[in-house]
């Protein structure tokens, strides 16, 4: 099971997470690109710390929204969603370039992520996005929550030759659709003996159980971790352990 997480979203003087304590433990690293936190010093760091540790790097770009740390959803016409998610990849492959490195997959950010996943119009910007971006030997993934709607994404992707990459949550309760229970929720955020238990519950039987007790199968391909304190960086390392029979 390959451990995902957004890093690089430090800013200025401005610090958050440890980048350099999540990246042993992980496999893909979603680095912001500056539009909800970032900057090209940040930028560049996280993806010599990914170099150092052959961590796979995707692009994590989101809303205009360096305020509000892209979780307010913005009103963006088709064009404008096209031009930012270009403009944040470009920003960030080219810098990977310059580290003699390779751009795997683009990860939308906070408000994004949810639209897209709950808007059609907002997921179809994105896809189309990602297939023009141009210049390359392969193409780049599209990372999405895995959700019952999986298939009906893939068939979207399909006709843009947008490989995805479908994603699970360690930490987060889901209801009955496979949606993420909102965090202003109680019980929407698990403790650490809960995360473990959905992740040995994932590796073993492909499903997670949701907030009314059920047993929901999702098929993904990546586990989204959280390292944004040092409480973070434990679980993630406690994760792994568990991943490799520890």
């Amino acid at each position: 099971m390959l451990l995902n997480c957004d890093l690089g979203e430090s800013y200025g003087n401005w610090a958050m997470g440890d980048d350099a304590g999540v990246m042993p433990y992980i496999d893909q690293a979603s680095i912001a690109c500056g539009f909800h936190a970032g900057d090209p010093v940040t930028m560049q760091r996280t993806l010599a710390l990914a170099a150092e540790h052959a961590v796979t790097i995707g692009a994590h770009p989101a809303y205009p929204d360096i305020v509000g740390f892209g979780r307010r959803s913005m009103v963006l016409s088709r064009e404008e969603i096209i031009a930012n998610l270009l403009y944040q990849v470009a920003a960030l492959d080219g810098m990977a370039r310059s580290q003699g490195l390779t751009l795997s997959y683009v990860k939308p950010h906070g408000a994004l992520y949810h639209d897209m996943m709950s808007d059609q119009s907002v997921r179809s910007a994105l896809l189309e996005a990602v297939a023009r971006y141009a210049g390359r030997k392969q193409p780049l993934s599209l990372m999405l929550q895995a959700t019952a709607n999986a298939q009906e994404h893939r068939a979207e992707a399909l006709a843009l030759g947008v490989p995805l990459l479908f994603e699970v949550f360690a930490d987060r309760c889901y209801d009955d659709t496979g949606s993420l229970l909102p965090r202003s929720q109680p019980g929407a955020v698990h403790d650490r003996e809960r995360t473990l238990a959905q992740v040995a519950q994932l590796q073993n039987e492909r499903a997670v159980t949701t907030q009314s007790g059920n047993s929901l199968h999702l098929e993904f391909d990546t586990l989204c971790v959280h390292g944004d304190n040092p409480e973070g960086v434990a679980a993630i390392a406690a994760i792994r352990e568990l991943l490799n029979g520890g």
